[in-house]
């Protein structure tokens, strides 16, 4: 892993990459700003859902409306400038943020809120797609597990950090609708920062290779570019085997969501000292999920230059299944803490080399296309899984019958991962 450190300081040598990372961290901070100011009102709490379909019901709101944004998405994205798409898209989230903050301030709760609310997270849908589809023109091929590794990782890492300075600027604010209206003003500021930072790339620097002479498009046209991302991932073996496989987890991942927020909110005891249930345990999940995360992006460049992805990718599967078998079935908080951190390793692990597959194996003109759906499957495998548990588990959370067909279908999904990419 000492092999990791010159790798990184090679790839923050570059200035189209800092550029690139630096707007990535702007917006993912500004993210997690904005998200902290709805967890403070009425538009999406599930520790607050009284049933398992009332948890599901919160994510899938939250989740599936702009989700599905994501092949139009992508459409644009391989027609027009990805520095113009970040670029406008930021100010438009700047905008739409200030509408959200008036609404808050007015009180406003109905329809219109929550139409505001999704409609910042649907331009984020452009915003995530177009850093990934232009993250290979800012570093050589050799290097885009590394370069994928500390964008992906930072940017959940600032994610986090905003949400926790949001929370610090809350007890300034104060509680109550002016409180929330002026935190999710405030997530204005890293967009607009944003935009001026990756202001400083050309217009082509970014791609696509081939742009449109007009952006006009029907929606023929959005659709009919749609469906040809998605054949183009799928007559590529190795790009379906690597989307496939992080829509299984994902489905996988979802149902140990819910299981694990049921089990913090009904059957552990939050009174224990060190490993408490409730939000406080909770807290110690999503701790060591994180921390895992952050090994991951250390251990997977590294163990990729030895091993390969698929290979790797089908590791840490097979670890998954095993994994969720041998800590969950205790049921106890120590172990699910553990089984967290393992979850935090396998979801980055996979997601680094997925988002390094796709970037090779697609022609650059298809890559907004084919990361917009891969992003689209990414959060609605995730809500079906949500869903499917919510009609399955008890309220208590317990359920060996669940981990079994967790564990199970790991270990499946390893298996059939291995033999796809073995012939390719």
């Amino acid at each position: 892993m000492q092999l990791a450190e010159p790798r990184i300081r090679s790839l923050l040598a570059r200035k189209s990459f800092r550029r690139l990372l630096i707007t990535r961290l702007l917006s993912q901070f500004g993210d997690g700003v904005f998200q902290a100011a709805l967890a403070g009102t009425v538009l999406f709490n599930p520790q607050r859902a009284a049933d398992p379909v009332a948890v599901a019901a919160g994510f899938a709101v939250l989740l599936l409306p702009y989700s599905l944004v994501g092949p139009f998405a992508g459409v644009w994205l391989d027609r027009w400038s990805r520095r113009q798409v970040l670029v406008r898209a930021n100010v438009l989230r700047a905008v739409l943020v200030a509408v959200v903050a008036a609404l808050v301030l007015g009180g406003v709760t109905g329809p219109a809120f929550y139409l505001a609310g999704l409609a910042v997270f649907a331009v984020n849908r452009f915003v995530l797609a177009a850093l990934s589809a232009g993250l290979p023109h800012t570093t050589e091929a050799s290097s885009l597990v590394s370069a994928n590794a500390v964008s992906t990782t930072s940017g959940t890492v600032a994610t986090v950090v905003g949400g926790g300075a949001a929370l610090g600027l809350l007890q300034l604010a104060g509680p109550g609708n002016a409180g929330y209206a002026a935190l999710a003003l405030t997530a204005a500021v890293p967009y607009l920062a944003a935009s001026a930072v990756v202001a400083g790339f050309g217009r082509a620097d970014l791609g696509p290779d081939h742009m449109a002479r007009s952006a006009r498009l029907s929606a023929r046209d959005v659709a009919v570019g749609m469906l040809a991302g998605a054949r183009h991932a799928w007559q590529h073996p190795p790009t379906a085997a690597a989307l496939t496989a992080i829509s299984l987890h994902r489905l996988f991942y979802g149902f140990l969501t819910l299981m694990t927020l049921l089990l913090y909110r009904n059957t552990f005891a939050p009174r224990a000292s060190l490993f408490p249930g409730g939000l406080a345990g909770l807290g110690e999940v999503l701790g060591a999920g994180a921390l895992g995360t952050l090994l991951a992006a250390v251990v997977t460049p590294w163990v990729v230059r030895h091993l390969d992805k698929p290979r790797w990718i089908t590791v840490v599967l097979a670890g998954a299944g095993a994994a969720q078998l041998a800590l969950g079935l205790p049921f106890l908080p120590a172990t699910t803490v553990v089984a967290g951190f393992v979850l935090g390793f396998v979801s980055q692990a996979v997601k680094i080399c997925v988002d390094t597959t796709l970037q090779e194996s697609v022609a650059d003109d298809y890559r907004g296309r084919v990361f917009s759906v891969y992003d689209t499957l990414f959060n609605v495998t995730f809500v079906a899984g949500l869903v499917i548990s919510a009609f399955v588990l008890p309220p208590s959370g317990i359920s060996s019958a669940m981990l079994v067909v967790v564990g199970a279908g790991y270990l499946l999904t390893a298996v059939g991962y291995a033999r796809v990419t073995r012939h390719h």
